[in-house]
């Protein structure tokens, strides 16, 4: 069970209480936030509200998350982009929209999902609602995961991640011009103390996070760039990128809103390299962007 605080901000002074609630979390669906409401467990100022309750800025709304029962996560046909698999490793191509395992709100259409009837053995360290995975990208960004197989697989996979010895370079829009060549960007990601579904580069109860960035083009608004992950928190490009100043574009939690027409933001997992758990042997793959982050290069490109 989880008890999660919600902030209402002047922004959403008078939406209602569902709309509010899903845009605080992406990963979280209007329906499930409903049913949350209808079940009572969201309250606001300490009383059970309805769906179509319209916020006020110092409302206070909390949310009790009931426990994911394990039954619920069922294994779902799926068309899976599989760039490689073996015995021991998996590296699929994850497509924007998809949530990687299974969450309040997401109990299907999950990659897990699609990764439990495609196979039949997946490591289990990570228990049953993360069977082989490794490491995960947010729901709208695209791109290239590996997944173990066998726990032998999963413990090597994640030493690698620990050493830093893991390829992961990111293709991403931001908003505004950069005017270095490359960069690196080191500094300490946490919890943000107000809104705590965000992260922020904080001292406070954080953990070292460095990202490295590469300028591939300019645009009159935007910088198209290339980052490469020496560590992996939680949100990481998106939140150092806005600390330096250039926001994803898209992105609804961090930057500007509505900027692009594109859902989410504009960042694909597109390089992803690791040396084979049972051989030894460095194996890379990349993914080509997405048609949809594509079109909207060239609308900005067009723009400029």
């Amino acid at each position: 069970m989880e008890v999660i605080e919600v902030k209402v901000e002047d922004v959403h002074q008078f939406e209602r209480l569902d709309k509010v609630l899903t845009s605080h979390n992406q990963d979280w669906s209007r329906t499930q936030v409903q049913q949350w409401i209808k079940n009572g467990d969201v309250t606001v100022n300490n009383q059970p509200s309805k769906v179509n309750y319209k916020v006020k800025v110092n409302d206070q709304i909390v949310l009790t998350i009931p426990e994911l029962e394990e039954s619920n996560v069922e294994a779902e046909e799926m068309d899976l982009d599989i760039y490689y698999e073996d015995e021991d490793v998996l590296v699929v191509n994850k497509p924007r929209g998809m949530v990687v395992h299974p969450a309040p709100g997401h109990t299907s259409g999950t990659l897990v999902n699609g990764l439990m009837a495609h196979c039949k053995d997946l490591s289990g360290i990570n228990g049953v609602m993360r069977p082989g995975i490794v490491h995960r990208i947010d729901k709208d960004t695209s791109g290239l995961l590996m997944v173990a197989k066998n726990d032998m697989a999963h413990e090597s996979l994640v030493n690698q991640l620990v050493a830093k010895t893991v390829t992961r370079r990111y293709r991403a829009l931001v908003h505004g011009i950069i005017p270095h060549d490359h960069g690196t960007i080191d500094a300490p990601i946490g919890r943000d103390k107000i809104d705590r579904q965000s992260m922020t580069v904080t001292e406070e109860n954080s953990r070292d996070a460095v990202t490295h960035f590469n300028v591939l083009e300019r645009f009159r608004e935007f910088t198209y760039v290339e980052c490469q992950l020496e560590t992996g928190r939680t949100h990481q490009i998106r939140v150092h990128m806005k600390y330096i100043g250039h926001p994803l574009a898209g992105d609804p939690k961090y930057g500007p809103r509505k900027t692009l027409p594109i859902d989410g933001q504009a960042l694909h997992a597109g390089v992803l390299g690791f040396e084979h758990p049972r051989t030894g042997k460095y194996v890379e793959f990349e993914a080509p962007l997405p048609k949809e982050f594509e079109e909207m290069l060239d609308l900005v490109a067009k723009r400029s």
